[in-house]
């Protein structure tokens, strides 16, 4: 009986992991068994900071709000700007808010004068 080669399947699927490991470092990028570890390793932290991410940026954006209101005595803290935002229906997102706070002081005046009317 003549020699069967095996297919090129197997060999394009580790290709294809072998690329996307291609920058980790030592044998995280050359050993098969090691590579797909790290894959999974990896996407699962991608997958898991993807929302700290959210978490931590939500978290800025409140401190520079409150930092900004509580420096120029706009308004006496944080959740009750907040709370009279929503009660005004004026739809402003935390990270606008804190934009309007670093960039235009003058503008969340306005905003926080136009909410204690």
């Amino acid at each position: 009986m003549t020699r069967i080669k095996r297919g090129y399947i197997a060999r394009r699927r580790r290709t294809k992991i072998r690329l996307f490991a291609s920058t980790f470092r030592g044998a995280h990028s050359r050993l098969t068994r090691t590579i797909t570890q790290q894959k999974i390793r990896a996407l699962v932290s991608a997958h898991r900071d993807r929302g700290r991410q959210k978490r931590d940026f939500r978290r800025l954006w409140i401190t520079r709000i409150n930092a900004v209101i509580r420096e120029n005595r706009v308004y006496f803290s944080y959740s009750k700007l907040i709370h009279n935002l929503y009660k005004r229906q004026l739809l402003l997102n935390r990270k606008i808010l804190a934009q309007i706070a670093i960039l235009n002081k003058s503008c969340l005046y306005m905003i926080s004068n136009e909410i204690i009317k």
